[in-house]
């Protein structure tokens, strides 16, 4: 889910670009989206000062986009904000936010609840949400989800659509038989997640080829599946280059991937009620409409994304 173009804010925030990132200079690192309020090193672990809202996202633009439109929401509020943006994956902004080093995170509830318990049926967003709530860390909380929610998938490219016969309505269960010829990228995480291959082992006897670690639906992974270098990735749903690209996204009628409703996480004791609020009432306007033409804005037309939170915030009377 992030930019195709190879802009500087797409460098400078991109999974994979990291070290690049953090070996530019401090005022091109602070000129990637969120602008003077970025903090330098997204991994430093500076704690909140009690006074000051630090909003984290994780590695891929949508994280990014909602990440700006939250810190914005509350700036517009008066409180303070600070953004640590690009960070990693789940297994490192969890982390940080239970140790108060992030205030805030964009979170996607099924996600989060396969995260903290592999094991756990997903039924509704309430019951997902409930379930997250009994195996969050005691001084964290989740707040109300967005009707917006954008998942993991299994998509291929249109050469091997064509090549299988499979369309939007084909399943996972198809590429049974088909799995061994084929190779799937997607984010290191994806290979040891039960939302991921694991999963797709145990719920439909896939056993691909071989899989190809690239980033977390982002360019890495648009490209080698574009590129045919891989014939099926995990690709966000929400994500433009579905449209663009003629992938096809497969069915996946055994929820294996869960819901994914967006959803901000929060270490409590470092945000306001005004605060939660706030972002409760972001929630309440964002559905994944929105959110597509949200993505569709950063990842395609290389508007910044705080620019486009901006915009947004505006448009719905929240700025």
């Amino acid at each position: 889910m992030t930019s195709t173009v190879q802009s500087s804010w797409s460098i400078t925030r991109h999974p994979g670009a990291a070290a690049i990132a953090f070996a530019l200079t401090a005022a091109l690192v602070a000129g990637c989206g969120s602008s003077d309020d970025t903090s330098d090193n997204p991994l430093s672990e500076d704690k909140a000062d009690g006074s000051t809202v630090v909003v984290g996202s994780n590695n891929f633009a949508e994280s990014i986009l909602l990440a700006d439109i939250y810190g914005e929401a509350l700036k517009a509020k008066g409180i303070k904000v600070t953004y640590k943006p690009n960070i990693g994956s789940r297994e490192t902004t969890y982390g940080l936010l239970k140790n108060g080093t992030i205030t805030v995170l964009p979170e996607y509830n099924g996600s989060l609840l396969a995260y903290l318990d592999p094991e756990a049926e997903q039924k509704s967003v309430e019951a997902v949400n409930a379930a997250v709530k009994t195996k969050l860390d005691a001084k964290l909380t989740l707040l109300d989800s967005a009707p917006a929610e954008d998942k993991d998938s299994v998509s291929i490219n249109a050469e091997t659509a064509e090549k299988y016969d499979l369309t939007g309505q084909s399943t996972l269960a198809d590429l049974k038989d088909i799995a061994p010829e084929l190779v799937i990228g997607g984010s290191p995480e994806f290979q040891t997640r039960h939302q991921g291959l694991l999963g797709l082992e145990k719920e439909y006897g896939l056993k691909f080829k071989s899989f190809k670690a690239l980033d977390a639906g982002g360019p890495l992974t648009q490209a080698a599946l574009t590129k045919n270098t891989v014939q099926a990735a995990d690709i966000f749903t929400t994500d433009p280059t579905i449209t663009k690209e003629k992938f096809v996204v497969l069915q996946d009628p055994k929820n294996l991937f869960g819901f994914a409703n967006v959803t901000p996480l929060v270490h409590k004791s470092d945000l306001s009620q005004e605060g939660i609020d706030t972002l409760n009432a972001v929630s309440a306007k964002l559905d994944t409409k929105t959110l597509l033409d949200l993505d569709s804005q950063v990842q395609l037309e290389n508007k910044d994304p705080l620019d486009v939170a901006k915009e947004w915030l505006n448009s719905v009377g929240l700025d």
